[in-house]
């Protein structure tokens, strides 16, 4: 029968841990929420400026903006225009947003702005695309790009390894006549990636060019920059066309796909197109906050950060609470301190959070001395047990207002926190502490008063740290961890480490 009640504390301490860390861990890593305190994270915002003269009929404007973006996650995008009306759409080439108008004389002006944010989680997607048509480009373009494409086609053994060479060739210093012939005098990074493509096309290899702009900070006038998407059958690769240098750099955010031109404008000339790029610093947690506020997840929607600000201040302190009672446990039952009480530690542990921890240790002393005289004289009286723990309470309370003042007088404002300790407690603390006081000794008493401030020292120590009350507000499901070590050690029945050290001279005798 006991081995059976030990086995199902055991289970029961198993699915907790299993539930508090799994649900831990998804808020991690796909909820975002930090596991540091105060962690940041760098947020950048890219705003677009349009601007052109609207001529005498009506007016249309389509923007590509941005919609899958590997590496980047949206975090927020606003679309401002005065009397246009707009609408966003997915188009072959990515995402857009056209803005319409009957009528508009004179200079228009319209901006896009989006917040972005790194995310390794967004990335392309992995949809295998159809072999593309063999392009006809007529003579004698056609034979110089058999000639290159059968050149490079026996350098190389993949898809991979052919772009690699591929662009390698048309980025050589001096070109052959093939190369020049399909570039041109005077080749763009433009030029080159539609060059690579339709190479590629030739090759019956999957291609496509992307447009985007460098993430970097105080950038005024930012320019789009093509790169060359290639697929290997089995994923996208990226290439640099000018370079031939694989692999997206971290800052580049992808705008749109394709050759259609940025902006398609009808009813309006003299267009000129700005990107303004700025970097700032966001906290963690507040992302997470916000990304959570659109997410379906449940744990997202009753998270802490749902409730008022000033429950959340209750319950940043309500949550350390099983923090302070898993350090009693573990003192008390593994180690072998004595206290008076079991959450007495706990609730002094929470008042020296805000009188630290010397001041709270020299005005809990000193009111417990004082206040145990004054039982003492009070037992003389022969009062009945209420009305004496009354007079106690009222005497703790006049203490506790005689040593505000007098620090206050003294120059030490630290004793103005003295109110914060637990009346009641302290209170109950110097009747239990007088009872044993005269039913086991004075030596007994005073070791149980030691034990429980030190204690709620420890529980202090363990309380006061930052990564710990930053994880219980985050993550409370932690607390069925904390559970679970407390049954468990609520079956140990072992010796204490203390009761080890004080029958020490009996382990010796036996042997």
């Amino acid at each position: 029968m006991k081995g059976g009640r030990a086995y199902r504390v055991w289970v029961i301490a198993l699915v907790l841990t299993i539930g508090g860390l799994s649900s831990s861990y998804y808020k991690w890593q796909v909820l975002g929420f930090p596991v540091a305190p105060r962690e940041q994270t760098e947020v950048w915002t890219v705003e677009v400026t349009v601007r052109f003269e609207a001529g005498p009929g009506p007016i249309k404007a389509s923007l590509y903006i941005p919609g899958l973006t590997p590496g980047f996650a949206i975090l927020e995008e606003n679309f401002v225009s005065r009397g246009f009306g707009f609408t966003e759409n997915y188009v072959s080439g990515g995402r857009q947003v056209q803005w319409a108008r009957r009528r508009a004389p004179g200079l228009q002006t319209l901006y896009y702005r989006v917040v972005l944010y790194k995310d390794p989680g967004q990335t392309q997607s992995d949809t295998t695309p159809p072999f593309p048509a063999k392009p006809k480009l007529g003579e004698p373009f056609n034979t110089a790009m058999e000639g290159l494409i059968e050149d490079v086609g026996g350098k190389s053994a993949d898809a991979e390894s052919f772009a690699e060479q591929l662009l390698k060739r048309l980025a050589q210093p001096v070109a052959d006549q093939n190369v020049e012939l399909l570039l041109g005098p005077v080749p763009s990074a433009a030029d080159r990636a539609r060059t690579a493509q339709t190479l590629l096309a030739a090759a019956r290899i999957p291609a496509r060019v992307i447009r985007g702009i460098y993430l970097q900070d105080q950038q005024r006038r930012a320019r789009i920059v093509p790169w060359l998407e290639v697929h290997d059958g089995t994923r996208w690769l990226y290439f640099d066309p000018v370079t031939g240098s694989q692999g997206l750099p971290d800052n580049f955010l992808q705008w749109w796909t394709g050759q259609d031109p940025l902006l398609d404008l009808d009813g309006g000339v003299d267009v000129d197109i700005r990107f303004a790029v700025q970097s700032n610093v966001m906290s963690r947690i507040e992302l997470a906050q916000r990304r959570a506020d659109d997410a379906p997840s449940v744990l997202a929607q009753f998270s802490l950060f749902s409730l008022p600000i000033q429950t959340q201040a209750v319950y940043s302190v309500l949550l350390l609470i099983p923090i302070g009672a898993l350090v009693v446990v573990l003192l008390r039952n593994v180690i072998g301190l004595q206290t008076f009480g079991t959450f007495m530690p706990v609730l002094i542990a929470l008042a020296f959070r805000e009188t630290q921890l010397l001041w709270g240790v020299i005005m809990f002393s000193s009111l417990v001395v004082l206040g145990l005289a004054f039982r003492f004289y009070l037992e003389r009286l022969r009062l009945l047990l209420v009305p004496r723990l009354s007079a106690v309470l009222i005497i703790v309370v006049m203490l506790m207002l005689m040593l505000s003042v007098v620090s206050h007088k003294l120059g030490f404002e630290g004793g103005l926190s003295v109110a914060l300790f637990p009346m009641v407690i302290l209170a109950m603390t110097i009747e239990r502490m007088s009872v044993v006081w005269e039913e086991r000794g004075s030596t007994e008493a005073i070791q149980q008063g030691l034990g429980s401030l030190l204690v709620a020292a420890i529980c202090y120590a363990a309380m006061d740290l930052d990564i710990v009350q930053h994880l219980l507000f985050v993550f409370p499901e932690l607390l069925l961890l904390v559970l679970a070590a407390t049954l468990l050690m609520g079956r140990y029945t072992g010796y204490r480490l203390l009761e080890l050290y004080r029958f020490r001279g009996l382990a010796g005798s036996g042997n």
